[in-house]
């Protein structure tokens, strides 16, 4: 599997990869679907995660929102792990043109990735929702409760909360991205979450290449599939991005 990996990405021109909470778990973040995920976990006393994540209950209950969100999304100990190394690697060799990603952590720039779509934004990024001022995480891990603005506004997290749209934006430039590459990588990802998933249908290259542990609707249509940790995976093709 390695040889036949190594032969599709030394051919290809423009790589794409598209990746899901699976990226990550190799660096401690638990994703949410599998047996050991968080929503495995169960939500809180009254609620399920998928109620707590959602715009209502954020806006109804923003300290018990706080609460789950500091306990289960954020991880600002996780480091990037060999797959989000070797996309950079790969991104700076001239081959990767963009990594279009599920995950809100961030771990893909912290490994040197510079062109990042991120279709459920980011934990990093977070506003008033009075008067639109931006704050880091730093400002969410440093308070407690629910955190304000100087203003007196609730500050929240630029994510992508359930009942809420995707970025017009970000899912325009991952249409183009995916519709022009001549490789596109799928990872860490079972294809089952819309719209998000529905992506990669704009595909039409020569490899679609799928990395996962477990089968994904697209694995027919597949040049290679791989049933591995998607770090184990990539390690090889890793690279020191200090």
């Amino acid at each position: 599997m390695a040889a036949a990996l190594r032969d599709i990405l030394e051919a290809s021109r423009r790589i794409v990869f598209f990746g899901g909470a699976g990226v990550s778990t190799e660096s401690g973040i638990p994703d949410f679907r599998s047996a050991d995920g968080l929503y495995a976990g169960g939500g809180t006393a009254r609620f399920s995660p998928e109620e707590v994540l959602s715009r209502s209950f954020f806006l109804r209950y923003p300290e018990e929102f706080y609460a789950f969100h500091r306990a289960h999304i954020l991880h600002p100990e996780a480091e990037p792990n060999p797959a989000h190394r070797a996309l950079a690697a790969l991104e700076r060799d001239g081959k990767l043109a963009a990594v279009v990603t599920q995950n809100i952590d961030g771990l893909h720039q912290r490994a040197g990735s510079k062109r990042v779509l991120e279709l459920h934004g980011s934990v990093h990024r977070n506003y008033c929702q009075d008067c639109e001022r931006r704050f880091g995480l730093e400002t969410i891990l440093g308070s407690t409760g629910v955190p304000r603005c100087p203003c007196g506004g609730v500050i929240r997290p630029d994510v992508v909360l359930y009942e809420e749209p995707l970025d017009t934006d970000v899912i325009t430039e991952a249409v183009t991205e995916i519709a022009r590459a001549d490789t596109l990588i799928v990872g860490g990802t079972s294809l089952v979450v819309y719209p998000a998933a529905g992506l990669v249908h704009h595909f039409s290259g020569e490899n679609l290449v799928l990395i996962n542990r477990e089968a994904t609707p697209l694995d027919r249509r597949a040049t290679l599939v791989i049933r591995a940790p998607i770090g184990q995976t990539l390690a090889p093709f890793a690279q020191d991005t200090t």
